[in-house]
């Protein structure tokens, strides 16, 4: 059986909606409150960290692939990208394009909220995408020393 025990099983069941939910809402709101497409993107890498760990790699990378991850990451850089592209073709590099709405609203920020989410989604493929790279060549390497010692 792959993972750990039933109790850390149980409680990563629990708990991995509320991570991904906070991880959300600090991405979103990060132009109002402290926090912000960083930071959001990190706890939601690490709710899915914290799945790879509870339920073992098949699992997470059944909810994630390594290929989407790497997609994900793509997409949060290009548009990223884009959003400084366009103000800047209205007349310089990341200009406010978008209109500004009513203060401490969602959309008060213009193009903020935008970029907040490409910098989360960037920062949480990124994250996971080397977290499970770290893992698969630290058993690549640990297996490499394991048998010059025999």
């Amino acid at each position: 059986m792959e993972g750990m025990t039933f109790i850390v099983k149980t409680t990563t069941k629990l708990l991995i909606g509320i991570i991904f939910l906070f991880g959300i809402y600090i991405t979103f709101y990060g132009h109002l409150t402290p926090g912000g497409g960083f930071a959001g993107g990190i706890m939601l890498a690490c709710g899915m960290i914290l799945m790879t760990l509870a339920f073992g790699k098949r699992m997470s990378l059944g909810k994630l692939s390594d290929f989407y991850a790497s997609l994900l990451d793509n997409l949060g850089a290009f548009t990223f990208w884009t959003i400084a592209m366009l103000g800047y073709i209205g007349g310089y590099f990341f200009m406010n394009f978008i209109e500004k709405s009513n203060p401490f609203g969602l959309l008060s920020s213009g193009t903020i909220l935008t970029i907040n989410i490409a910098i989360g989604v960037k920062v949480f493929a990124s994250v996971f995408a080397v977290f499970m790279a770290l893992t698969i060549f630290g058993r690549f390497v640990s297996g490499l020393i394991s048998e010059d010692e025999d």
